[in-house]
Order: C-alpha cells, then structure tokens, then sequence
C-alpha cells in the first residue's frame, strides 16, 4: 500500500492523525490500542468536522480535561487576530488554532475514549514540560511493535535536534516548549502507529504550505514558519500565501520528514480510500490535510524515487582530464555520468558533463565536480524516477552459462543478457559476440 498526503494547507501532528484515522477499516482496533498505551491523563476525542462544505474528522487531544491551545498573531488585522488567554503549548491547535463556533457531531463511543491514568504524575498540570531524555524514556516505555517505537523515537530526534540546533544549545538541554508535552506525544505516537496498521510501505506527498504571519509562542512572538519547523523542513519543497496563520508545525514537519520519500505531483496511483483530517481554524480553503490511501500503477512491478542531476558546461578542458573528472565522479558514487556535445558562444564546440545520484552522495559530487573540472558553477536539478523491478538468471548455452538481466513494471517487460558474459563466451568459443548474444537471447525467451 502507498500513501500520497496533501499538504496544501500545511500538517500538523494532528491532522495527519486524524486524516490516517479515517483511512482505518476498523477504527476501534487502533482507539483500543491507544487507549492501551497508558499515556497519563491523556483523553482522545474524534469527532466529525466540516470544512467549506467538506466532512472530515478532528482529532482533539486533552490532558487533565484540558485543551491548550495556540495564538496566531496576525500583522495589521487586529479583528482576525483572535487572543487566546491560555499557554500557547499545544501541538494540536499550534497551527490551526481555535476559532471554530459550529458543533460537531461524534461518532459512536468516540468521545468517550481515552487512556487510562497510570498514577503518574502530570506535569502538565503544573505547567512543566518533559524534557527530551525524559519524553524519549516516556516513548521506550509504552507497549508498541518496536517498528513503531523506531519511528516515534526518530522523529522526536528530528525536533530535538532542530531545536537544539535553532537555540545554540546541546541536544540534552534543550527546552522542548510545546512539543515537551503529552498531546504532542500522542499525536507523533498515533500517527506513526497508524502507518504501521494500514500497512503503508511508501509515502509520498505534495509540497508544504506553511502559512505566513506570526504566532505567539512561549519565547515570544515568532516568525512562520516557525524557527523549529524552519530548521526541519531544509530539503523539502515549501511555500507560503497570503493564509495568516502558522499550517506546518514542528510535529507536523518531523512526521513528514521521517516518512515521506519523496515530494511532488502524485505519481500515477489507484486511490483506494481518502481522509480528511481537519484543523481547528476556518480559512477561506478548506482547512485540511488529505491522505490518499493508493496502489501503485505498476502493472505488477517497478516503484519510484528521486535522483539529482549535477551538470555543468565545458569548453576549455583537455579530454584527459574530462576521463579524469568521469572515473572520480564513478569512484565517489555517482549512479551514472556522461557527456552531451553542445556548441557554447562565440560557437565554441563544448561538452555538457553530467552525473545523477542519490541525495546523500549530492553535495560531495558537486563539490568534486567543481574542484576538478575547469567550470566555475554547477547546475543541480532533482528528477523523479520511475524504476523497473530487476531479478538476474543464468541461461545454458552451446557457448556456456550466460547470465540474464530480467526487468518488468508500468506495462513493460524485457530482458537482456550480460555484456561481460558474453564477451567472455565469444573469446572463449572464438565466435562472433553477436553469435553468442542472439544463442543467449533464444535461451532467454
């Protein structure tokens, strides 16, 4: 199963809950589960939500009965600028806030739900957070698949060190603010327990809407998105509108950085199931996250990624040096690298080298590429890529064993043998390469 999120009014913790949530074919496994959890004095709600004439669910989490909540301030509209008289720590309404006047209508025993009290202690009572060490033992202690426990774990790494990163500071001594709380546990636990249930093998998403404006927080007033959420959402594709308000939350930004593979269009896709997990605040777009629950249009193979491309222009290198610069490039990763001839100004005969890679082999390839070529700049684009499911075999042949290269997905099916082998037969047998290839081929098929 695949799922694409669409973040066009931002993500938050729980809007991403609420939107997996719907997906569910049995919701009460995963309300029992929660309520199994023993996070202390944590009450979950579900509830129907209706946005611009759309139906969703909301998901409000209290602790001690209690919903806290954020304030947006926004610049030079003081009547949309709603004032809160409540501490602005909560993830849930961090971004989406509260303004919301029309009832809801809950589903059956949904209300009622919650986790049970441990006898813990409830610091958020008393107004304190839980440090990082202290939520990250609070997560080991919870009775999780330890896939999920992976996932809750990493993506409380990704704000700690966005935070400890944002504020100068060692990550055992940072100060969490408003993800140091239990409604912000419960919604990176939820959601990562519902990616485990529905059985999700790869997410992808659209790029983040992050809102614009300000929101009061507990330093103060800060710009959106916010420093944290800023610091997380390096690498992914985001942008902002003329919607006051902070969309993107840190909680939210962390979830998506831990799952997503990649960000972009929606890849050709069977939607099987849509959620709709609702913010709080009322926009003039309907204010929600979606979740497309897919199967992959593979035709019984293939899948995706995404590759870089790093280019530059060349006309005043010896071909030496450009083999050079291929087998360096090869030796520190690249996937693949060549050369296309171009005719640059002044009509000066020119190559354009290239090479595609991974992600993490990116910046040091650009970095080589730019010491050891003569160019003073290089071109990187990120490309999406459609992969075709690949399995070798070994075919007999009068000539001997030759291996074959098997590959099939989006409708298409082919097959090849090995150069190497090939070549090797044809010396061995003292007979045409293509001799040997065709007899390889005729086994094949």
């Amino acid at each position: 199963m695949k799922l694409y999120l669409e973040c066009s009014m931002g993500a938050s913790g729980d809007m991403l809950m609420a939107a997996l949530y719907e997906l569910l074919p049995d919701k009460g496994a995963f309300r029992e589960r929660m309520n199994r959890l023993g996070l202390p004095g944590v009450t979950i709600e579900y509830s129907a939500s209706t946005k611009c004439g759309i139906t969703g669910t909301r998901v409000t989490v209290k602790v001690g009965g209690t919903e806290e909540k954020s304030e947006d301030v926004h610049a030079g509209s003081p009547k949309n600028g709603h004032t809160h008289p409540h501490k602005p720590n909560e993830e849930n309404s961090h971004a989406h806030g509260t303004n919301v006047n029309h009832s809801h209508k809950h589903e059956a025993n949904d209300n009622n739900s919650h986790i049970r009290e441990s006898g813990k202690h409830d610091h958020r009572q008393n107004g304190r957070r839980y440090g990082f060490d202290e939520i990250l033992d609070l997560i080991r202690g919870l009775a999780l698949p330890d896939n999920v426990l992976e996932d809750a774990l990493s993506v409380y790494k990704i704000i700690g060190e966005a935070e400890a990163s944002v504020h100068g500071v060692p990550l055992d001594k940072i100060h969490l603010h408003e993800i140091g709380s239990l409604d912000a546990v419960t919604d990176i636990v939820g959601s990562c327990l519902l990616i485990n249930m529905l059985g999700v093998t790869e997410i992808t998403a659209s790029p983040v809407h992050v809102g614009s404006g300000l929101v009061r927080c507990e330093h103060g007033m800060l710009p959106v998105p916010a420093p944290a959420a800023a610091e997380i959402l390096k690498g992914v594709p985001i942008y902002s509108s003329r919607i006051k308000g902070e969309l993107c939350t840190p909680t939210g930004a962390a979830l998506l950085k831990r799952f997503v593979k990649q960000f972009g269009d929606m890849a050709p896709m069977t939607v099987i199931r849509i959620g709709y997990g609702m913010g709080a605040k009322d926009f003039k777009a309907a204010n929600c996250l979606r979740a497309f629950l897919c199967e992959s249009d593979t035709a019984g193979g293939g899948s995706h990624d995404s590759v870089f491309e790093i280019s530059c222009n060349l006309d005043d290198m010896a071909p030496e040096a450009v083999g050079a610069a291929f087998e360096l490039l090869f030796d520190h990763g690249a996937l693949d690298v060549y050369a296309t001839p171009i005719i640059m100004k002044k009509t000066r005969p020119a190559i354009i080298l290239s090479c595609l890679c991974t992600e993490d082999a990116r910046d040091n390839l650009a970095r080589l590429m730019l010491e050891h070529t003569s160019t003073l700049g290089v071109r990187i684009t990120q490309c999406r890529r459609d992969i075709l499911s690949r399995a070798v075999e070994t075919v007999s042949t009068q000539f001997g064993d030759i291996r074959i290269k098997r590959a099939h997905g989006f409708g298409t099916v082919k097959h090849k043998p090995e150069y190497d082998d090939v070549l090797a037969a044809s010396k061995q047998s003292g007979v045409p390469f293509m001799t040997v290839y065709a007899a390889a081929m005729s086994a094949a098929e």
